[in-house]
């Protein structure tokens, strides 16, 4: 198919406003059918990089997020700041341990996918998704995912980056490996 993009002589574009959005309301969201994608979060400390993290899952109808350790949960006001109202819509679990997490997630067979550096990680843009759920594995803002946890996964995939530093905020994280396993099941067809 081919979409052809022109500027009509004189035609300005406009910003839509928020009501012609078509977004869903909270009672359709809980009905709507979900990415088959879980987050983990693994000792986060940043209340707002939290709050981020809900907003992203909302935005790619995420199954839900794992709150693990130290990771706080809503509500608070740092949470809810950056969330807009995203810890109403997703559901979240809090458990004392990522490993309690993980454990959980893997007697349910889902593939667990810590986003780290590590010797065998896959650059995420050659990771190819198969037709089944992943949970995947954020890290603290300092430490990255526990090693433990990371023995623990079924893949390791790193983010690529061409610059002096070598990790992003998780919040950014979060959004690009979302949008690009979101991207490759839904609309890539990119599945093994």
């Amino acid at each position: 198919m081919l979409i052809f993009v022109f500027q009509l002589s004189g035609y300005k574009m406009r910003k839509l406003k928020n009501n012609e959005l078509q977004r869903l309301d909270i009672k359709g969201y809980k009905k709507a059918d979900k990415t088959p994608l879980i987050v983990v979060l693994d000792n986060v400390r940043s209340l707002n990089n939290i709050g981020s993290v809900f907003r992203t899952a909302d935005a790619f109808l995420i199954e839900k997020i794992y709150l693990c350790g130290i990771t706080a949960c809503p509500p608070q006001k740092e949470i809810h700041k950056t969330a807009l109202g995203a810890t109403e819509s997703v559901d979240w679990v809090y458990k004392k341990t990522t490993k309690e997490a993980i454990d959980e997630l893997k007697k349910e067979q889902i593939d667990i996918v810590s986003i780290e550096q590590a010797d065998q990680a896959i650059m995420l843009q050659d990771f190819k998704v198969k037709n089944t759920k992943y949970a995947l594995v954020f890290g603290n803002e300092v430490k990255g995912v526990q090693q433990e946890i990371v023995s623990q996964s079924d893949y390791c995939i790193e983010i690529p980056q061409f610059g002096t530093k070598h990790s992003l905020n998780i919040s950014v994280s979060v959004g690009i490996v979302v949008w690009d396993f979101f991207n490759k099941i839904k609309f890539s067809r990119n599945i093994v």
